[in-house]
């Protein structure tokens, strides 16, 4: 059904929870593919003993461009871009496949409702790390564990047809180890005329809270908010407000901005940033 694509870097465990969560959890079977990210933890041995379609590079390359290696092996029609540290919820997928045949076309991008200890689209603590992890309270919760159809999300995990993954060209590797590369991706298919962003209420994944892109080894510290207000020309919060409408209910396909006085005020404030932004 789906290309499951998984950056890691040593990060074996939760790795592992992750993987086991996808085999019990999926109605259907899908093509996973892990980029092993240095992998000398023991994940590189994992993924080879256990036959997991893989990539490998020596270094740590960032999320963006280990992604984008994963994406030159995938196979299916979509392609669903997950973390290592996120526990995916039983019948996830049920709720993707029948929002994608709903729509009937490849012009969209669908992500999930993250449940996390202290933030995320719900809050409810069934662990702040692998230590902690109580499987079997999320598993009796997750169900009730109530949300909305959410616009604008621009989360993972998500997921996109294989052809406007290669129309846009994947993730903007000057972006990684990974910080804004999400709403970059985002105005990237927003150029390409995608206006259905949609969070599914029902397609919840338990998220340990950013431990993928929290290691940042090999790199210095990048501010993903001025490399997007520098490529271009807003900020991701103007993005979020004025476009992707985040943190609203789901009302249908989005629209292009209205030309408002707040509008082009805030606008103003963007181009002057942009100045001053070394």
């Amino acid at each position: 059904m789906f290309s499951i694509l998984i950056p890691t870097f040593n990060n074996l465990n939760y790795l592992k929870l992750c993987l086991k969560s996808l085999s019990n959890n999926s109605v259907e079977e899908h093509e996973i593919i892990i980029h092993v990210n240095v992998g000398l933890d023991g994940t590189l041995d994992f993924v080879r003993m256990n036959n997991i379609k893989h990539t490998l590079t020596q270094e740590n390359v960032g999320v963006c461009t280990a992604i984008n290696i994963a994406s030159k092996l995938s196979s299916k029609q979509y392609i669903l871009y997950a973390h290592d540290d996120m526990y995916f919820c039983p019948g996830w997928d049920k709720h993707l496949l029948k929002e994608v045949n709903k729509i009937g076309h490849n012009n969209f991008y669908l992500s999930g409702t993250m449940i996390e200890p202290s933030s995320g689209h719900i809050i409810f603590n069934c662990g702040e790390n692998i230590e902690k992890f109580n499987e079997k309270k999320l598993l009796l919760n997750y169900n009730n564990l109530n949300f909305y159809d959410h616009q604008g999300s621009h989360f993972a995990p998500h997921l996109v047809a294989k052809e406007m993954w290669n129309k846009v060209g994947g993730f903007s590797e000057e972006f990684n180890p990974g910080i804004g590369s999400d709403p970059d991706f985002n105005m990237k298919l927003w150029n390409q005329g995608v206006r259905i962003f949609k969070g599914l209420a029902n397609f919840k994944v338990y998220h340990f809270g950013s431990v993928t892109t929290r290691k940042k080894d090999g790199f210095k510290q990048n501010r993903g908010d001025k490399t997007f207000l520098k490529k271009w020309g807003i900020t991701i919060k103007f993005f979020k407000k004025y476009y992707l409408k985040s943190k609203s209910k789901y009302f249908g396909p989005l629209s292009d901005p209205k030309i408002t006085l707040n509008y082009l005020f805030e606008l103003m404030l963007c181009k002057i940033r942009k100045i001053f932004t070394i």
